[in-house]
């Protein structure tokens, strides 16, 4: 089977399903990271280029740690897409769906805080309408959770994030805490999101969703059994 993981940023994919994706890798799945956003091909206007040289050293480290292939990686200017044209993103996420041919597909929940994340997820629901000739071999797709985004947003203003599917991560969880880890410039103290603390935090209260140690929770946006 084929996977394909769309992380707006480095780290996202940690984050949300690092539990999850050292599972699949180990059971045979072949799991693609995609990882979109950059400095963009124009002076970007918050960050130097030389960041994202850091950040993506990081990220191939931690997929290192999951038992991933190298990530690709996507040059959409970060934190500048909901003033890109939409084709401009779907066309990018086209071209990967193209490449990759995955069955099942995770992205992030389109309500997040953060603004690149929606956009990426109303993309990826353009491109894989499950009708259209280039996903024909998709039987799934899920969005996942992402500490300190998908929790933030206004509540009542923004459907909540509500998992129905659970994934036991109890024999990966280490592998995630570690892999995130690895972005020695994401990670955050235990008081904060983006920790160990929080990160088994969350896998514990997932957990108890299916009486297991630790889970990854996400939506199931679509199921198609062809």
């Amino acid at each position: 089977m084929k996977a394909l993981v769309i992380a707006p940023h480095a780290d996202d994919e940690v984050l949300g399903m690092g539990g999850t994706i050292a599972k699949l890798v180990a059971k045979g799945t072949h799991v693609q990271v995609a990882v979109l956003t950059g400095h963009g091909d124009r002076p970007h206007p918050l960050w130097p280029a030389e960041l994202w040289g850091e950040i993506r050293v990081e990220c191939q480290k931690a997929l290192d740690i999951l038992g991933c292939d190298a990530p690709v990686f996507r040059e959409l200017p970060a934190a500048c897409l909901d003033v890109l044209p939409t084709y401009e993103i779907n066309k990018v996420l086209a071209e990967l769906v193209q490449l990759t041919e995955p069955e099942e597909v995770y992205i992030p929940f389109a309500f997040d805080l953060h603004r690149d994340h929606g956009e990426i997820a109303y993309g990826m629901s353009v491109v894989t309408r499950p009708y259209l000739p280039s996903v024909k071999q998709l039987r799934r797709v899920l969005a996942y959770e992402t500490l300190s985004e998908t929790h933030l947003a206004p509540p009542y203003l923004a459907p909540a994030f509500q998992p129905n599917v659970f994934i036991d991560i109890s024999s990966t969880i280490d592998l995630k805490v570690k892999a995130m880890k690895a972005y020695a410039s994401q990670i955050q103290p235990d008081t904060l999101p983006r920790s160990e603390a929080a990160i088994r935090a969350l896998a514990t209260i997932r957990g108890t969703h299916i009486g297991v140690e630790a889970a990854e929770g996400f939506v199931l946006l679509g199921e198609y059994q062809r």
